[in-house]
């Protein structure tokens, strides 16, 4: 009889300590749960922050091919009119501001960059789409005070009077300029590039270089 009342006891303590088991166990259950969904956000938004890095560097690279054919778009301009001094003649392209081809005449400080209304002036120079699916657009500007005038009377900024050996300059005549505003002999006028980049997830970036 008392071996029974000693088994009935022992029973009746292991299913309560059956009971503590489970509640301890669901709170362990809850607590991984919680760690697994902070993990698979943190690779969430490491993979975000890596793909976000990549855009960049892509757009980074594409404007940097609008400023390669911004400038070869003023090589060409220029070998089209070299019987036109570009320094004192005012039909000179280059020395006249024209918008359809993105390209303006001095650095008009009202000219907003960040407008679209800027950039879809642009239509003689159509957007080019890389392989990355990176829209490209650029805008070239003299860097000159005064637009549509020759650059001897426009107060235009000059590069240094060596040259270098990287292929920035822009060819000039060989007629003399004379006055105040003429370059000596080396200097190239500057000119400012400004690419736009509208990447694949409406991502934009801009870069700008000055090239002479």
């Amino acid at each position: 009889m008392k071996y029974s009342t000693r088994c009935g006891s022992e029973s009746a303590f292991a299913n309560e300590q059956r009971g503590v088991v489970l509640f301890f166990a669901l709170i362990s259950l809850v607590a991984i749960m919680l760690a697994a969904v902070a993990l698979i956000r943190s690779v969430d938004t490491g993979t975000v922050i890596a793909g976000n890095l990549a855009f960049k560097q892509a757009a980074t690279t594409s404007g940097d091919a609008g400023t390669e054919t911004a400038m070869a778009w003023i090589g060409v301009t220029q070998a089209a009119n070299l019987a036109k001094n570009v320094l004192k003649d005012a039909t000179h392209p280059l020395n006249i501001t024209d918008a359809t081809k993105g390209y303006y005449s001095n650095l008009d400080p009202a000219l907003d960059l960040f407008a679209d209304a800027t950039w879809n002036a642009i239509t003689a120079v159509p957007a080019a789409v890389d392989t990355s699916g990176n829209t490209v657009r650029y805008i070239v500007q003299r860097a000159c005070r005064t637009a549509n005038v020759a650059i001897q009377n426009a107060g235009c900024l000059f590069s240094g009077a060596a040259l270098s050996s990287d292929g920035q300059e822009i060819p000039l005549p060989q007629d003399i300029c004379e006055g105040a505003g003429c370059p000596v002999a080396g200097q190239s006028p500057m000119i400012r590039v400004t690419s736009k980049v509208t990447g694949p997830r409406n991502t934009v970036s801009y870069v700008q270089a000055f090239v002479y």
